[in-house]
């Protein structure tokens, strides 16, 4: 029996849509790439605001990309942001990665960024990923690693992110290391053949290391991460502003720099 779906950690804040709202296929799926040709049939499974979405699709026209994510709200803004770009060949839907609603082996490639450290079995997720790949398609995943990130300098309260923010992750059913599980994750799923991959983003001018805290700042206070974390127990609204402000300190910093490094596999069905 599957386990019950975890509910998205970080939810739709406008300062997590700020990040999703950044990512492309350039710098969140270039190790997928290459494995995308016109004509193919795509699922992209939690698309959040489509921007990673839009660009699969532009790169496999005339090809179509079925787009899923759990929240219809996110589903429209993706929908939006398609239209605006001229993007006709997607479509969108709501659908449980634990569960897909589509026929066996309807995909040529299913792609998932940083959706399994948020589900509750993401060896369930990856097992439907498969079932849904054609034979001798692609299931690609990536996700980050948050015990892997490190930054410099060591700025007051940015361990106590770290140590409160994987907590939260994990009370609420998810695991915020997963990119360094994604290839035990794979093969538990029953995937032979498997191409594991890295890769980081770095923040460290001072536009993008401004924008990353910020974003942080504002997501430890205000997003549904933080009513988690003190619903649960896990922080008190002080140690959120507290936590917050060692984000802004942190980006203040002329000689700030922060790693995300993320786990990536690609699978072949």
């Amino acid at each position: 029996m599957p386990k019950e779906p975890a509910v998205y950690t970080h939810g739709h804040h406008e300062s997590v849509l700020r990040s999703h709202q950044w990512r492309t296929a350039a710098n969140s799926a270039a190790y997928l790439i290459g494995e995308l040709r016109p004509g193919q049939a795509v699922l992209d499974v939690g698309c959040g605001p489509g921007t990673i979405t839009a660009d699969i699709a532009s790169l496999v026209a005339p090809g179509r990309v079925t787009a899923v994510d759990t929240s219809s709200d996110v589903l429209e803004r993706a929908a939006r942001n398609a239209a605006e770009r001229g993007v006709e060949n997607v479509e969108f839907t709501t659908a449980d990665v634990h569960a897909l609603d589509f026929p066996d082996d309807s995909f040529d490639v299913v792609h998932a960024h940083q959706v399994l450290q948020h589900v509750s079995d993401p060896v369930l997720a990856l097992s439907e990923m498969r079932r849904v790949c054609r034979p001798g398609g692609i299931v690609a995943a990536r996700d980050s690693d948050y015990a892997a990130m490190t930054w410099f300098p060591e700025v007051p309260g940015m361990r106590e992110w770290l140590e409160l923010y994987g907590r939260v992750a994990r009370a609420n059913g998810g695991e915020p290391d997963a990119g360094r599980r994604l290839l035990s994750w794979a093969r538990q799923a029953g995937f032979t053949d498997i191409t594991p991959t890295a890769a980081a983003w770095c923040f460290a001018t001072p536009e993008n290391r401004a924008w990353w805290s910020g974003l942080w700042a504002d997501r430890t206070t205000a997003s549904v991460y933080a009513k988690l974390a003190v619903d649960g127990g896990h922080a008190s609204a002080g140690e959120l502003t507290a936590i917050a402000e060692a984000w802004r300190a942190w980006g203040e910093e002329p000689d700030a720099w922060f790693m995300v490094p993320h786990g990536e596999v690609l699978c072949r069905a």
